[in-house]
């Protein structure tokens, strides 16, 4: 069963084919970071502009590479929210039409639903039930997952997402958009205990709080720029190779990922589930997928982590959710609408 993917759910233009809901055919992701990197972020006109431009190229591509027919596919899976409207309305518009002319089924996949689906294509995936940690810039949220269609919401973000205080942090330090990679970076060449920032543990919960983190690193960075003996002035951006700039990276993404894994520690326990998977672009740092399985490893739980190229957005795991919304019969009218909120 041949399932095509679609997700245009932010600013990545997404196309990918896959069997049976586990096996990638191909898988083609049209990034747009150089677009929006000068303005420190996603533009969403921006965004939803180029998705218009590449939605059939990127298409087409994922179609020929997989070296099939339209007529060939099941179904046409499309993420239809959470994200920018904008950007939901080319790939739900897109989908529609070629289910329309090609006659082809058309299915609707939450995009956390996509991200808890991506680890079972990679060799193996967790049996059910299990704990699904997506961390990604728009989200941070904690589920149990006892079937397809059967997720309870065990903790979400109340503030920033992770990967929102990833960017916001590297703008603070002058190292630009996006900031996930730059920082994990610098980290490796810092120490994690130089500075002492907050654990917003939330003990009486499963949710998650970064932005207390986010306003403590805020005011190291002004202190930083008020010590001239430093040689930083307050009319310059912070120099990236300084060992102190490593430092507050090193020990800011170790207050974020000792949260990430405490809490999803926590969960394991009071579930008694010994299955967690990771999912989210977050989840592509070393430093989280390290201590993730460091975690796994002391109390005998398996940790089960997507590939770096299947943790940021893609369609491989809209087709992948994809595929069990049609084994079920779960078809969506063409009168589907996408929606920017929407909660799984």
């Amino acid at each position: 069963m041949l399932i095509l993917g679609i997700d245009t759910s932010c600013d990545d233009t997404c196309a990918s084919v896959v069997e049976d809901g586990v096996r990638i055919i191909s898988n083609i992701v049209s990034n747009q970071t150089e677009i929006h990197k000068k303005y420190g972020g996603i533009v969403p006109e921006l965004a939803s502009r180029r998705h218009i431009e590449m939605i059939w190229p990127v298409v087409d591509e994922a179609v020929k590479v997989a070296v099939i027919k339209p007529e060939d596919l099941s179904a046409i899976a499309v993420c239809h929210g959470p994200g920018l409207i904008g950007s939901l309305l080319v790939g739900c518009s897109f989908a529609k039409a070629i289910c329309y002319s090609k006659n082809i089924p058309l299915v609707t996949v939450n995009h956390l639903e996509g991200h808890i689906f991506s680890c079972f294509l990679d060799e193996r995936g967790p049996e059910f039930p299990f704990l699904s940690l997506i961390v990604s810039g728009g989200h941070t949220c904690l589920y149990r997952v006892d079937g397809f269609g059967r997720y309870r919401e065990l903790g979400r973000t109340r503030d920033d997402a992770a990967g929102e205080a990833y960017d916001k942090v590297s703008k603070l330090l002058g190292l630009g958009y996006p900031g996930g990679t730059v920082i994990d970076k610098l980290a490796h060449n810092g120490n994690p205990d130089a500075i002492d920032f907050p654990r917003p543990y939330l003990p009486e919960s499963f949710d998650f709080s970064f932005s207390g983190l986010k306003t403590a690193v805020k005011l190291e960075v002004e202190k930083l720029r008020r010590c001239e003996d430093r040689g930083f002035s307050t009319s310059q951006p912070l120099n990236f190779l300084t060992s102190y700039v490593c430092d507050i990276a090193a020990s800011f993404q170790a207050s974020v990922v000792d949260v990430l894994v405490r809490k999803t520690e926590w969960a394991v326990k009071k579930e008694r589930i010994k299955r967690v998977a990771l999912s989210g672009g977050v989840s592509a740092n070393s430093e989280l997928r390290k201590r993730m399985k460091e975690m796994g490893d002391a109390i005998g739980v398996e940790i089960f982590i997507p590939s770096v190229s299947l943790c940021t957005d893609n369609a491989a795991m809209i087709a992948a959710a994809g595929y069990h919304h049609f084994n079920t019969g779960n078809i969506a009218g063409l009168d589907l609408n996408p929606q920017a909120y929407l909660p799984l």
